[in-house]
């Protein structure tokens, strides 16, 4: 295994690479590249971290846990809340913040908050022929025009190795309420949480379970601030969603964290048997996946517009999901699932063009997770 210790090592050693490289961080989100390993989990530590300026810059192997705790001590936290893939995959590890970035990891709040992406204020790394680049200035000439952020965020390591990421924080707010309708079928769940997210109460979770923690429909929504805030906006929520079934609302700090995180780290499918696909549509047509998949169970997260399925191990879910726009992208099976079905969907010719001029650009060798992005 190549581990540098420093953004120099890094170039140097992507420089000199002789063939393909599988970049990992801490090694949580199961699927590689093949090629030899590069761990970035060396160039770690906070290089820069300004509470007043909701600012922070860290280097990509910094890990998750550090960072969490930083922010917790000042008050402040990432919005985009992003998701721990050890329980759902089986893992071990540990989490970093370049993993998330190149993932672009978003959680239940990218409803209100944006996704990882829309936090970033800028990065460095190194492209596939060892050269230095970063956002807000170039070490490349012909590198102007590129929104490296944006590229870079979900790209998985295929255009760059992340070496340094600058992110802006919140506080975290003082309050949360999550309420809680049982009973509800998928239809009349996903409008249930249009109408909510359709409100002026600013809802920061819209999800729900055909089967919930007791084994029955569950639709949740969360509101999060100012305890008074939070108390008023709950309070006409539940006006607004009355005709949709009795309502009950949960205000304990640490029960309505421990329902989000679930939530967000889909852990009613962890240990259990099956494929997990991660589909992402229209929330309108989120109700149709439901039905799409029979025999399958689901989750919906994002007001209908994410759906996870724990679906029979070998099955096409793609083929169930013909004629609904949008993509699956298989994120737990055996290898030979993965190979037969690809993990990532194919990308329309148009898009396909624009990635592989993408990555002719940053890549010309070819040797950075070569595939990961190819399904």
């Amino acid at each position: 295994m190549i581990a540098p210790g420093s953004e120099a090592e890094l170039a140097e050693a992507i420089a000199g690479a002789a063939g393909p490289l599988a970049v990992r961080g801490g090694g949580t989100r199961g699927r590689v590249a093949a090629g030899e390993d590069l761990s970035v989990a060396g160039i770690s530590g906070v290089v820069l971290y300004e509470p007043e300026a909701l600012t922070l810059v860290a280097r990509a192997g910094t890990p998750m846990a550090e960072i969490e705790a930083l922010l917790d001590a000042e008050g402040q936290r990432l919005a985009f809340e992003p998701m721990d893939h050890r329980m759902l995959l089986g893992t071990e590890g540990v989490p970093t913040i370049g993993g998330v970035v190149a993932g672009n990891v978003s959680g239940p709040r990218r409803i209100q908050a944006g996704a990882c992406r829309d936090a970033l204020l800028g990065l460095r790394f190194v492209d596939g022929m060892g050269q230095v680049l970063k956002s807000g200035g170039r070490v490349m000439k012909n590198v102007t025009g590129y929104d490296l952020v944006r590229l870079l965020a979900g790209s998985r390591g295929t255009l760059g190795v992340l070496s340094e990421v600058s992110l802006k924080v919140l506080p975290r707010p003082e309050a949360a309420a999550s309420l809680r309708i049982q009973g509800l079928s998928d239809v009349e769940a996903v409008a249930a949480l249009a109408a909510a997210l359709g409100s002026p109460f600013e809802v920061t979770g819209a999800a729900h379970s055909p089967r919930g923690t007791e084994g029955t429909p569950e639709t949740l929504i969360r509101v999060e601030g100012f305890a008074e805030s939070v108390a008023y906006r709950s309070e006409r929520l539940c006006a607004l969603l009355a005709d949709r079934g009795e309502i009950a609302v949960e205000t304990e700090p640490g029960r309505v964290a421990a329902i989000w995180s679930g939530l967000r780290d889909v852990a009613a499918f962890a240990g259990r048997p099956g494929d997990v696909w991660r589909v992402s549509v229209r929330p309108s047509d989120g109700p149709r996946v439901g039905a799409a998949v029979q025999g399958a169970e689901v989750i919906y997260d994002w007001g209908g517009g994410l759906v996870w399925v724990l679906a029979e191990a070998g099955s096409d879910l793609r083929a169930a999901l013909a004629g609904i726009s949008g993509h699956a992208s298989l994120v737990r099976a055996a290898p030979d699932t993965a190979a037969r079905l690809r993990a990532v969907p194919p990308e329309p010719a148009p898009v396909a063009a624009l990635s592989a001029g993408l990555r002719a650009r940053f890549d010309p060798r070819g040797i950075l997770n070569p595939g990961l992005m190819d399904g």
